[in-house]
């Protein structure tokens, strides 16, 4: 395995980072256990994970699967850069009329609380937001988390699904305060979604956070089973015929290069100089393992031609990329 810096901070972390929302709901404990496990014999140290993860009618399941799987000693939660996230209702009806989705100062504290439990833990390496709240003043948001940061209950704070301008605000009130800020944006990013190569890649690279992209295989669209009929649930159908010639061309690809599918996919969403650690969320131990390979792949120059040519994004960052 192979480990980069988080964005600015001095923390490595693997370069794949392990997704763990399937844990509970599509994946039980054993196996989640064994993929756990598993991830750390293959040197991944970083694990991502949020509150809300386990489902509406169970939000919190998947930290409390890894809450006892730190349980069980070994070095397991020593091993592990942990990072979850906050933002989501989870349906507490203690919270009264600060119940539902936000980031006030309240809320960071109540719910980190909460995550700390579950996880049976006493610290969190990376706190990210899960969106942005657009109620919420970045000196109370700042506020808050200096103090967990202060504390050491919390080493880094980080961002997910924010636009460019949110983490430039964020950037510049937390140098005002002589604070770190942010190290990290969590994005949706792949070869079917290229926005991001407009502002939000720009802006983290410049401003010193490490992009993790999520989803990087589009909801399995860029999988090695794609274009089977079991290859993708029926909520996808409608952009799998949408997408169809590109991703015919794109299997023929990756038949010519001896790799399959989603570990072509995978390579290139690595091989953006702003990306440190795309998330792979495997359901099944064999998932898990397929995924191992991606660090290995280089993709040459031809390819990575080719691959623009199937899945064209803007070519340039914003503004050159429409005005010029």
């Amino acid at each position: 395995m192979k480990y980069s810096y988080l964005g600015k901070s001095g923390l490595k972390v693997s370069q794949l980072c392990l997704g763990t929302m399937n844990f509970g709901p599509e994946t039980e404990e054993k196996e989640a256990f064994q993929i756990m496990d598993a991830a750390l014999d293959a040197g991944i140290n970083f694990f991502d994970t949020a509150n809300v993860y386990g489902g509406n009618d169970r939000r919190g399941w998947t930290e409390e699967i890894i809450g006892r799987w730190f349980q069980q000693g070994g070095g397991r939660r020593e091993k592990v850069v942990l990072a979850t996230k906050v933002y989501n209702d989870m349906f507490d009806e203690q919270d009264g009329p600060n119940s539902g989705p936000g980031l006030s100062a309240y809320k960071i504290r109540r719910h980190f609380e909460g995550s700390l439990k579950r996880l049976q833990t006493d610290h969190i390496e990376l706190y990210q937001m899960h969106h942005i709240d657009r109620n919420v003043s970045w000196d109370e948001l700042w506020g808050a988390f200096e103090i967990l940061v202060s504390q050491g209950k919390a080493d880094y704070i980080g961002s997910s699904n924010f636009a460019g301008w949110h983490i430039a605000s964020a950037q510049a009130k937390a140098k005002e305060r002589h604070f770190l800020g942010l190290v990290s944006e969590q994005h949706l990013y792949n070869l079917l979604e290229r926005t991001p190569e407009l502002e939000v890649l720009p802006a983290s690279q410049e401003l010193g956070l490490g992009v993790i992209p999520w989803s990087p295989l589009a909801g399995g669209l860029l999988g090695r089973n794609a274009l089977s009929k079991t290859g993708v649930r029926s909520a996808r159908s409608a952009k799998l015929e949408q997408h169809r010639s590109q991703l015919e061309q794109f299997s023929a690809l990756c038949k010519e290069l001896g790799e399959h599918e989603d570990q072509v996919a995978l390579a290139w969403v690595l091989a953006n100089p702003a990306v440190t650690a795309p998330i792979i969320g495997p359901r099944t131990l064999e998932q898990f393992e397929d995924s191992l390979r991606v660090t290995e792949i280089v993709l040459e120059a031809d390819a990575l031609k080719k691959l623009d040519e199937i899945f064209p994004g803007p070519g340039r960052p914003a503004p050159e990329a429409y005005a010029w």
